[in-house]
């Protein structure tokens, strides 16, 4: 296989910025360094948005708990970067209705005030009003809801989208603006002249070949990993992160009947739970468990899921069993590290981001969430600028349309490729053997497989099946079923052997089995080390 050919990258070449990690940050980041005219490179060490920022709850929003903890700041400017994003990205983030339930009548006039606090702090950017609901109407909105003691609701509007495939398309944009990015490419060293950062060492993890990179800067942008990368430049460094693991489970639409998004506004833990519709099902979450280890594929705990469950039966008619679950999934957040290392409590480490110039020729950033993505860039390269002596040039990303972004009138599922929809209907029309569905209960097609390989960088069937096609994260049994199909379409467009392709369907079985909730068999805390 002969892989990196279609990319600009020599051994001992020059770059302006060198971005670490392929998550939202990262390629937020790649995306406004080139559009600003700087030569760019961005390395991942496994596929883009493999980590984190494939894991989330599916929201663009500004933070309904952060407005309840009082950082108005935060939601002000999340709101904003909600809005730009509604009109960047306009065929993957969709304003989406969400029901609050309320059991008494403290909590209408509680939440009515709080949201309608939240829609004025969105400003011209608003997606519409608060507003109650007499319960007559929230059950018809809603029939899934638990009806007893029910008073009504509050409805109030926020941003749905698809983590990974606005990730994918954010790499695409940076790459029309004239960056190269690499998945699948490790950072092993960074190369010092003194204590100055200059490039970095990486190892391509599916050819071997190895390259030392130069650059003026480099930028840590690798989410939980950034303090392995710090330790690179000093061993000493003190930890800047530290985990707190999200958990999410998929269950049928039925369960609440609806194409509005619940969320239930307090937890046992204090914290929020959604139950949000995504792609024909309904996604549940999320935990807060702060972790001290972290890895590329975490593992839910029984006791989250459990919490997940027990949250949910409080408000939904039917009561979700564990044999309900399809797939459960673990994201990683990383958090910056609370001052007291014995501190066990998520509620006092900070939420949003954290950027430092960590040493001469190395900027670290980390923290902040999926819907500020593009401040954090800009930010981020401003302080490149900086403290690199590029010359200054302004950001252009505010209004800078993300690959594939058009409005649609139609709900037909290609929408979410955005205007690559006519491309991948042309290859159709070209190959109707391509129109062959890969799974019964999926509308996904053999010519989105070929796609996604020619022009998406997918480089296995783990990057079909989990990011580009999302079937790992709502049915881990149904892509399972697909994996053969799509291991062979893989070899064909790469040239690889069949042995290649037995492989990667015993890989991707083995990863994806710790998708399926097993109930006989409870996750214990120290499976989430990798």
């Amino acid at each position: 296989m002969k892989r990196l050919q279609n990319y600009n990258i020599e051994d001992n070449s020059n770059w302006d910025v060198i971005i670490i990690g392929g998550g939202a940050t990262g390629l937020g980041t790649a995306l406004d360094s080139a559009s600003r005219g700087l030569k760019t490179l961005l390395v991942e060490q496994s596929d883009f948005a493999k980590g984190t920022s494939s894991r989330s709850t599916k929201l663009v929003h500004g933070g309904v708990r952060y407005l309840a903890q009082g950082d108005i700041g935060l939601v002000k400017h999340a709101l904003r970067e909600r809005g730009l994003l509604a009109q960047n990205a306009a065929h993957l983030v969709h304003k989406e209705k969400f029901i609050i339930p309320c059991y008494d009548w403290f909590s209408v006039i509680k939440y009515l005030t709080g949201l309608t606090l939240y829609d004025w702090l969105a400003g011209k950017f608003s997606f519409g009003a608060s507003k109650y609901l007499s319960k007559k109407d929230t059950l018809n909105l809603m029939p899934g809801i638990k009806e007893k003691g029910l008073k009504g609701a509050i409805s109030y509007f926020d941003g749905k989208f698809d983590d990974a495939r606005l990730a994918i398309n954010i790499a695409q944009t940076a790459v029309e603006q004239g960056a190269t990015l690499i998945n699948y490419m490790k950072v092993v060293k960074l190369i010092k002249q003194g204590d100055v950062v200059v490039g970095v060492e990486t190892e391509d993890t599916l050819t071997n070949a190895k390259f030392k990179l130069n650059a003026k800067v480099v930028i840590n942008a690798t989410g939980v990993f950034v303090d392995e990368i710090l330790q690179m430049n000093n061993p000493n460094a003190k930890k800047m992160v530290r985990p707190s693991q999200g958990v999410h489970i998929v269950l049928k639409k039925e369960f609440l009947k609806s194409e509005s998004a619940l969320m239930i506004p307090k937890t046992a833990d204090g914290r929020v739970l959604f139950a949000v519709p995504w792609h024909e099902h309904l996604l549940v979450g999320t935990t807060d468990t702060p972790l001290d280890e972290h890895s590329l594929e975490p593992r839910a705990l029984k006791e989250e899921t459990d919490f997940i469950l027990s949250t949910a039966s409080s408000y939904f008619k039917n009561k979700p069993t564990e044999k309900d679950i399809l797939s459960v999934f673990s994201g990683l957040r990383p958090l910056a590290a609370p001052t007291d290392a014995n501190s066990n409590s998520t509620k006092e480490i900070s939420r949003d981001h954290k950027l430092i110039v960590s040493a001469k020729g190395l900027i670290t950033i980390t923290g902040g969430k999926w819907t500020t993505y593009r401040r954090m860039a800009e930010e981020t390269i401003d302080l490149a600028i900086k403290h690199s002596g590029f010359a200054p040039k302004e950001c252009v990303t505010k209004n800078l349309k993300i690959h594939g972004s058009v409005l649609t009138n139609d709900d037909q599922y290609l929408n979410i490729y955005g205007s690559d929809r006519k491309h991948i209907e042309d290859l159709c029309k070209q190959h109707p053997e391509l129109t062959k569905k890969l799974h019964p209960n999926f509308p996904y097609t053999e010519a989105e497989v070929v796609w996604s390989i020619r022009n998406e960088m997918a480089e296995t069937v783990e990057d079909i099946l989990s990011r580009r096609l999302r079937v790992l994260f709502i049915d881990a049994t149904a892509a399972i079923e697909m994996s053969a199909r799509v291991a062979s379409i893989l070899a064909t467009e790469l040239g690889a052997n069949k042995e290649w392709e037995e492989n990667q369907i015993e890989i991707f079985n083995k990863l994806a089995s710790g998708y399926i909730y097993h109930a006989e068999k409870p996750r214990e805390k120290e499976a989430l080390a990798s």
